[in-house]
């Protein structure tokens, strides 16, 4: 592993109020951003073909990205969601479709453009909604495990609440961040099962900074500064070392024009940003109130 030179914060200048507001901030407006997105659109995210169902061709040849546009962009009732060049000449294009007349539609207007349709894939919107209960249900089924897991661990619950509200704000933060770029216009980054497996693995990432933290401070031998430089020189390693892990593989991604992998580690890139400041603010605030004012004391 990469090795970081991590400095040593003075924590005593700050007070456990100023640690813990500005995470809590962050979260508070990405849940407003998530909320706002959910009362205008009617999802809490942009949602993408994996969730909304739908038709996605993969064209060859397309002269240009305003020729596929214009191809399917008029006389065709349907909706194009993205247009993703992956290559010289080659688009994949996404069609909210409901029935096969509008499929054939799409055909015809790709043969009418002189488009090569290399591949089709049709998914129903009822399997989509399927697949948006199942990821929910995942999500929640992790979300409730790893709380368990944590109470358990602990026993205690102060430390126990701050690595939870620590793991919620690592996946609400990149959300909210999702949102602002899509209701502003400046990019769209829908959720598909890829996305959604990175919110798993955020808190897995999450609990392990988390746990880190927590055991040194309250299960280990040294002052509570020192048990927490100890910690951060493990903990902030290997999340900036998977940060730039996850800024590398995103730029690969784009160089070569692989879908979905650019989502993914934009996703990881903006949680593991937060759960640094989450971990050693808002969690780190929580422990120390709990070490020297609160029932530990």
């Amino acid at each position: 592993m990469v090795e970081f030179e991590v400095p040593e914060i003075d924590y005593d200048r700050y007070s456990n109020r100023q640690l813990a507001i500005p995470p809590l901030i962050v979260l508070g407006v990405s849940l407003l951003l998530i909320s706002v997105y959910l009362f205008l659109n009617g999802t809490p995210a942009p949602l993408g073909f994996d969730f909304t169902g739908g038709t996605e061709i993969r064209l060859a040849d397309a002269s240009s990205r305003t020729a596929v546009q214009e191809a399917f962009g008029q006389g065709v009732d349907v909706e194009i969601e993205s247009i993703r060049q992956t290559g010289t000449g080659d688009y994949i294009v996404t069609f909210l479709t409901q029935n096969s007349g509008e499929l054939q539609a799409i055909r015809d207007a790709a043969g009418s453009a002189g488009f090569d349709i290399q591949s089709e894939t049709t998914r129903s919107p009822a399997f989509g909604s399927t697949n948006t209960q199942n990821a929910l249900f995942g999500l929640a089924v992790a979300f409730v495990g790893m709380s368990a897991l944590i109470f358990v661990l602990f026993r205690s619950f102060v430390p126990s609440i701050a690595v939870v509200i620590s793991a919620f704000s690592d996946i609400m933060i990149p959300i909210g961040v999702v949102n602002l770029l899509a209701l502003t216009g400046l990019i769209e980054i829908k959720m598909t099962l890829g996305t959604v497996a990175a919110l798993l693995m955020l808190i897995g990432y999450s609990v392990d900074s988390d746990i880190l933290l927590n055991n040194h401070i309250l299960r280990r031998r040294g002052s509570f500064y020192e048990s927490t430089y100890r910690a951060m020189q493990t903990g902030v390693t290997m999340t900036l070392t998977s940060i730039v892990a996850m800024i590398t593989m995103t730029l690969v991604a784009l160089f070569f024009a692989i879908d979905l992998l650019p989502d993914i580690g934009l996703i990881l890139v903006l949680g593991l940003a937060a759960d640094l400041m989450n971990t050693y603010m808002l969690n780190l605030s929580l422990l120390r109130w709990y070490k020297f004012e609160g029932v530990a004391r």
